[in-house]
């Protein structure tokens, strides 16, 4: 069994935002050079998340409406996180809710998503270097 991690690097300019990775995961599958496995694309950090959806605009503008309803940023007192001098306790429940990784088949060489299904790297507390690991292993 063979193995290969990356690390994809994001700074994103907005405190959210939602990117499709799919191309990234794909190179880094390409350059693995595994053809049957399995394929791991993990949030590295507590406030961001990995998501596997539709790349629909329409869609990631209804996530980030729901979520700033279900955890909106504002006002900062409503979470107790916050009293650490934090100011991203929604940040954190966002990313609960969106979840932390996603585990991807690797058949012949490709990712084995469904139809219209991308991966997503979703940013809750951006404008800061955060990074999401790739682990890819198999033959």
């Amino acid at each position: 069994m063979r193995s290969h991690r990356k690390y994809l690097w994001f700074d994103t300019p907005s405190r959210r935002d939602y990117i499709n990775i799919t191309p990234d995961v794909e190179r880094e599958l390409r350059d693995s050079g595994i053809r049957e496995g399995l394929c791991l694309v993990n949030a590295m950090h507590i406030t961001a998340s990995v998501y596997i959806n539709d790349d629909e605009p329409g869609l990631l503008a209804d996530y980030d409406r729901w979520l700033e309803e279900l955890a909106p940023h504002e006002p900062l007192s409503r979470y107790r996180h916050n009293n650490t001098g934090e100011d991203n306790g929604d940040a954190h429940l966002k990313r609960q809710i969106m979840g932390r990784e996603v585990v991807v088949a690797v058949t012949d060489g490709k990712l084995d998503l469904g139809p219209w299904e991308q991966i997503f790297y979703g940013e809750f507390d951006g404008r800061r270097r955060k990074r999401v690991m790739v682990k890819i292993i198999g033959e």
